[in-house]
């Protein structure tokens, strides 16, 4: 996949866009390097110009900068609590390796990637491993029901190590929804598994890859090779009407329970957080989506004044 070379920006542009970028990792506490904001500007930047739009806006009293890293406030305090972060996410990798592994060798599943915030090198005390997960066709609920269940039995139900939150199957591999957001989440993923059906993923994505034109797809770390004999017999013998059944009945079976679990959810705010069709599982009953990207129009609305121009 090819990405336009950054070009001459402006400064107002960069300040802009370096704004918006610690603005939005502002919501997680989160400072940036120099490297990670020409990653996540919304526009073609030069490095250079980043830079120079971090001393203009330092002069204003509207970012701070500790040892490399640059945020909206408490940049020294941030870069401390991210440190700490990145040692645990080292620390965890191991595992997340080894359930991505496992994940790999159950029916269906065609590619992992590690998503939140271990894919950005990050992990709270209680932060959990977040896998999205993309299966074979008419299989997608199958597939997410076979690895609820080992979850819930072999893992007493819990998600520290386990969390399988996104399915999508290989023929709807686009994000329906479109956002800062969603564009951060999948720059960030780190593929797993599925040599081939991951390229085909960031491709069908790549709008994500034009609002952060210095972001590029990264490449799949094979941790599993290939389908176990198990694994091939088992969708052998899920083929055909039996499957077609199965995959529909487990479908059904999960949206009637999400119903009746959520009822006090509005209609507007379960088909975001929780997407249930045939080729997309989504399982954000906090709708964290929701109340980032509010929280990124606070930011912004506070900053603009201080900055004297729209940050639009």
């Amino acid at each position: 996949m090819a990405f336009a070379t950054a070009i001459r920006t402006s400064p107002i542009i960069a300040q802009r866009a370096v704004l918006r970028a610690l603005a939005y990792f502002d919501i997680f506490k989160h400072p940036l390097t120099i490297s990670e904001l020409h990653r996540f500007a919304e526009c073609e930047i030069e490095r250079g110009a980043v830079l120079d739009a971090l001393f203009d806006l330092q002069r204003e009293g509207l970012v701070q900068e500790a040892d490399g890293y640059w945020a909206l406030r408490d940049a020294r305090n941030r870069v401390q609590v991210r440190r700490q972060s990145e040692r645990r996410a080292v620390e965890r990798m191991p595992k997340a390796e080894h359930m991505s592994r496992l994940i790999a060798r159950f029916p269906y599943v065609r590619a992992v990637f590690i998503s939140g915030s271990l894919s950005k090198g990050c992990l709270a005390p209680d932060g959990d491993i977040d896998f999205f997960i993309v299966t074979a066709p008419r299989r997608l609920w199958v597939t997410r029901t076979l690895l609820v269940l080992y979850k819930k039995v072999f893992l007493l139900n819990s998600r520290r190590d386990f969390c399988v939150n996104y399915f999508v199957d290989t023929e709807h591999l686009a994000i329906e929804d479109q956002n800062r957001f969603t564009a951060v989440e999948l720059a960030t993923m780190l593929p797993m598994y599925g040599n081939g059906t991951t390229e085909a993923f960031f491709t069908s994505n790549q709008w994500a890859f034009e609002m952060h034109p210095g972001a590029a797809p990264r490449k799949s770390r094979e941790v599993a090779v290939g389908n176990s004999p198990r694994k091939s017999r088992w969708e052998r013998r899920l083929n055909g009407s039996v499957g077609d059944w199965l995959d529909e009945w487990c479908m059904k079976a999960t949206w009637r329970f999400w119903n009746w679990k959520f009822r006090s959810m509005d209609r507007r705010t379960f088909e975001v957080a929780l997407r249930t069709r045939t080729y997309v599982s989504k399982h954000h009953p906090r709708n964290f989506q929701q109340r980032v990207l509010e929280g990124l129009n606070e930011r912004i609305a506070e900053l603009e004044p201080r900055f004297g121009s729209s940050l639009s």
